[in-house]
Formats: C-alpha cells, sequence, structure tokens
C-alpha cells in the first residue's frame, strides 16, 4: 500500500482491517503533503469491501508472459465489468505479445473487457496510466513511492497506487473491482509452455557488433542533447552547499522525480533542471550560481568578480596552515547535497547524473542507502564522502577540501575539511570514504566514468 514497498498487507489482513489500515494511509498522505494536498481512501469502502478504481499489469515485472496468461484464466467467462473499474495489461515484450496472440490469450482477454496494450517499459520512472481523480489504482509494477505517478502535492494533487499481484488484480477484475485474492479462484494451473519466437527483433533491432561503422554521425532531435563536458578533479575542492536535507530517507524519487521529466531523458541538462524540484525547488538555481563561478575558472577568467563573496572565502583560506598560496588553479569549485540516507528507491542514475551537470562535485552522507546510487555517484565523478557527526554547516556555506586528489591514494578514512560560513569561524571537520577500487579512484579523478573511458581508449589507440 501507499506509500513505500515496505508497507505491505496480506489481501486478506487488509479486508479484515480496511477501516483502520486505511485510515492510517490517510494520516500518513497528509504528513508528507503538509495540507497542499489530501488522498481519500475510506470513502472506496463499500459494504466492508474496498473497492477499486484501476488495475495494471504492466513492466518488465508485471507484465510477463505467466502473468499474463494467469490473468486471462481468471477472466475467462467474466467481465471487467461496465462500472468505474477498468483494467489494462501491458506485456513485458514483443516475443511475449506476439506468443499470447497466437494462443488467442490476448482474445480471451479482450473479449472480457481488458485493454491490451503494447511492450512497455515505463513504470520505473513513473510513466503509465495515470490514477483517476480520487481513485485507487492497483499495479504489478515496479516501485511505489510518494509521487510515483508524477503528481504534485504542492499543486494540490496526491497519487495513490498501491503493488499487488498479478493475479489477484486479475481476481479483482473478475470480481468487478472489488479487491479479491487469488486464493478466491482455483484456476492458476495450466500454463501453455512459452515459445519463443526472435523475430521481431530479427526485423527491427540493428545488429551492429563487429560489423559497425567505427565513424557515424548521431542524429540530434531539439530535445537531444549531448552531455556537457566534466573537468578532472583538481588538488583541491570548494564545495558549496546547496541542498541539506535531515529526512531519515532521500529516495531517487526526490532526488529527480519521475512523471513528466522523463521527456527529458536524452536531455542532461533539461532534465536537471527537475532536480529535487519536490523537495528542495531552490537547489537548481543555487547550483546554477556555482555552476557559473567554475565555467568562469575552467576558462581561465576570475571568477571572484561575478561573486566578492569567493574573494573572500579564499582569503579565509589562504589563513588556514599550509594554504597560504592556494591558487584558483588548484581548487576546483563545486556543488554539494547533504543527505542524512540518499538514493533508496529505483535505480536511475539520473538521480547523480543531474547533480554532476548542474556543477556537482560530492555528497555528504551519514550512510547510502543503496550500493547503486554510491557507484552512479562515482560514475559521475562526483565524491561519495561520509560523516559520523551531525552537520555543522547550513545551505549556501562552503565546505574547502585541500588535497583531495591526492587523498584519493590514501585509505580514505580520515579526509580533513573546513567550513567556511558567513561571518563565523572556520570550523575543522572530518570526513571519508568507505572503499573504493584502484578503478573508482581513478573515475573520480577523471571526473566521470566518461572521461576515464575517454582516456582509455585514447591511450589504447597511441
Amino acid at each position: 500500500m501507499p506509500f513505500h514497498p515496505a508497507n505491505v498487507y496480506e489481501i486478506d489482513t487488509l479486508n479484515e482491517n480496511l477501516q483502520d489500515i486505511l485510515h492510517e494511509i490517510e494520516i500518513a498522505a497528509d504528513n508528507i503533503s503538509q495540507g497542499r494536498a489530501r488522498l481519500s481512501l475510506l470513502d472506496k469502502v463499500e459494504h466492508g469491501k474496498l473497492r477499486i478504481q484501476q488495475g495494471i499489469i504492466a513492466g518488465c515485472a508485471g507484465g510477463n508472459y505467466v502473468n499474463v496468461v494467469e490473468a486471462a484464466h481468471a477472466l475467462k467467462n467474466h467481465a471487467c465489468g461496465d462500472n468505474v473499474f477498468s483494467l489494462s495489461i501491458y506485456p513485458s515484450s514483443q516475443p511475449v505479445l506476439m506468443d499470447l496472440t497466437k494462443k488467442g490469450i490476448t482474445t480471451d482477454l479482450l473479449s472480457a473487457g481488458a485493454i491490451m496494450r503494447t511492450a512497455f517499459c515505463g513504470p520505473c520512472f513513473g510513466a503509465g496510466d495515470t490514477p483517476m481523480h480520487n481513485g485507487l489504482s492497483i499495479r504489478h509494477t515496479t516501485r511505489n513511492f510518494p509521487n510515483r505517478e508524477g503528481s504534485k502535492p504542492g499543486n494540490g494533487q496526491m497519487s495513490a497506487v498501491a503493488l499487488m499481484d498479478a493475479r489477484s488484480i486479475a481476481a479483482t477484475a473478475a470480481n468487478g473491482g472489488v479487491l479479491t485474492s487469488a486464493s478466491a479462484l482455483d484456476c492458476w494451473e495450466d500454463i501453455p509452455q512459452y515459445e519463443f519466437d526472435a523475430s521481431p527483433y530479427r526485423s527491427r533491432v540493428y545488429q551492429g557488433f563487429i560489423k559497425g561503422a567505427s565513424r557515424q554521425a548521431l542524429i540530434y532531435g531539439p530535445n537531444i542533447k549531448d552531455w556537457p563536458e566534466m573537468s578532472e578533479l583538481t588538488d583541491n575542492i570548494l564545495l558549496n552547499v546547496t541542498s541539506k536535507i535531515m529526512d531519515p530517507v532521500t529516495t531517487t524519487d526526490e532526488l529527480i522525480p519521475s512523471g513528466e521529466t522523463s521527456s527529458f531523458r536524452s536531455n542532461p541538462l533539461g532534465l536537471a533542471e527537475f532536480t529535487l524540484s519536490r523537495r528542495d525547488p531552490g537547489y537548481v538555481g543555487r547550483s546554477k550560481k556555482i555552476a557559473a563561478l567554475e565555467k568562469l575558472r575552467i576558462e581561465g577568467d576570475d571568477p571572484c568578480r561575478l561573486d566578492p563573496q569567493l574573494e573572500a572565502v579564499f582569503s579565509r583560506i589562504r589563513q588556514l596552515p599550509g594554504q597560504e598560496n592556494v591558487t584558483l588553479e588548484q581548487t576546483e569549485i563545486g556543488s554539494m547535497v547533504y543527505a542524512v540516507k540518499p538514493g533508496d528507491g529505483s535505480a536511475r542514475e539520473q538521480a547523480a547524473s543531474c547533480q554532476r551537470v548542474l556543477g556537482g562535485l560530492a555528497n555528504i552522507a551519514q550512510q547510502y542507502a543503496t550500493k547503486r546510487y554510491r557507484s552512479n555517484v562515482i560514475n559521475w565523478g562526483m565524491l561519495p564522502l561520509q560523516m559520523k557527526a551531525l552537520p555543522e554547516f547550513e545551505v549556501g556555506d562552503f565546505i574547502y577540501i585541500p588535497g583531495i586528489r591526492s587523498a584519493l591514494e590514501t585509505d580514505l578514512r580520515q579526509i580533513t575539511a573546513f567550513v567556511i560560513g558567513h561571518d563565523r569561524p572556520i570550523k575543522e571537520i572530518s570526513l571519508y570514504m568507505e572503499g573504493l577500487t584502484s578503478a573508482e579512484r581513478e573515475i573520480i579523478k577523471a571526473g566521470s566514468l566518461i572521461n576515464y573511458n575517454k582516456l582509455r581508449l585514447t591511450t589504447h589507440h597511441q
């Protein structure tokens, strides 16, 4: 049930405790929306049963061959009904759709009132059928996080999507939209053997292995952009705290929302405009200001003329022992996000890449929610920093880390940094990074995995 995959109930348990469980979810919705939106679930209870408005079986997880066949079995000699409830089914691939059609399974589903759609990849990033207004949607798809379907609580919107197994969704459809467990039906045994046919791939997918052209111009549409250049790591770095999130967990959906953002998936800078938009709307603007300073530095210009505060920051840095002669040429300037535990949720690398193209140089966290997110931070040339103490810095403060490039040659258990806040004494803090492979260290030094691979290819061909 909303709002997290850990919020799990057996259907029979839910049906036995509808009022209590749904009331708890409504309270959670109020806490998330902070009064800007409202979620109504208790009004879906009719005569002690939960009435559903929409069922979806989709994506690589939900739309596999067996799930769709079993949905057809459940709906055999039944109908979805002509009321509000609707059922949409997306097979997981074109070969699956073709085999379902050959066996007549597609026909059975269509005759029962199900809507059959083409093979589809999208639930992971929030694409798919939109829940109806004041409706409850049950889905066998991947993921379930706040605002999963692109809703905006700030605009009075909130979505409620419940993840459920495909068989129970089909059983619910056969019962006209009344929530029903798969255990209520006895039709799940006879699954005809799946017969894979690769002809859709042979007919449509370009096979370029070995025979591929070594040089071929890429075709760019108006919303297809190349990745911006990313600089290699300098001796020192100066981070600006552009966001500080003290929530227990920060999801990848919060770092880069789903929904309408997917139309910018081939436009890195366009997509980056949505970074943290639902969690910290000022983040992008703050990061752009810091990125403008770094752009001047790279071009050999003086970024201090754009931001006089920066000159004062460097003056204070040069008062630190051993930093008397530090220069702009030696010190990359970038933005930084602090979060207690970032990276929970879907695997989207854009959660890291969007920070990077906005000039991000690091994350600082107590711990990372997933290895996958931490790896994405590394692959985009950012430092996966951690600290044990509570952060004694605020948005707008600078954090200076001397000798960070050299530190990547050490065990990384003790990295000294300095917080430079406005009208406050410089404060020394201790950071660290958990084990990095030799390749990961080189990726960070190069500025990104893209840069790292370019260097390897250049060296290989010399």
